[in-house]
């Protein structure tokens, strides 16, 4: 049996956990003190919408990435990845795709077990 998990999908696993738990943490917070989560993205100054903006651009780059790569590689879903972004967070999505396809790339370069 190969190995499918290489260092670099795990790294990309971990990165995925890493992004779950900072922003559902902020998302948690933000629910307890009862904030308006919207009015506090778009209105707190220069600085978060700045942060927003890059955020958000780099979150359409990589969407674009993953149905792109995905249908390259035959991989099924890669659809779902972006739509369980907006209930989750790209943070986790993006780098749980990366960890997906790495598996994709190291299964396919694996020799053909008999």
């Amino acid at each position: 049996m190969t190995r499918h998990w290489t260092p670099l999908a795990v790294v990309y696993l971990a990165l995925a956990v890493l992004g779950l738990v900072g922003t559902w943490t902020f998302n948690a917070l933000a629910i307890v003190q009862m904030r308006d989560f919207i009015g506090d993205l778009v209105s707190s100054g220069p600085a978060v919408s700045s942060i927003t903006v890059d955020l958000l651009v780099v979150a359409v780059a990589g969407s674009v990435f993953i149905i792109v790569e995905s249908r390259r590689l035959g991989m099924r879903f890669g659809w779902l990845y972006i739509v369980a972004s907006g209930l989750t967070a790209f943070a986790f999505t993006f780098p749980l795709f990366l960890a997906m396809r790495q598996r994709r790339l190291t299964r396919a370069a694996a020799p053909r077990e008999g």
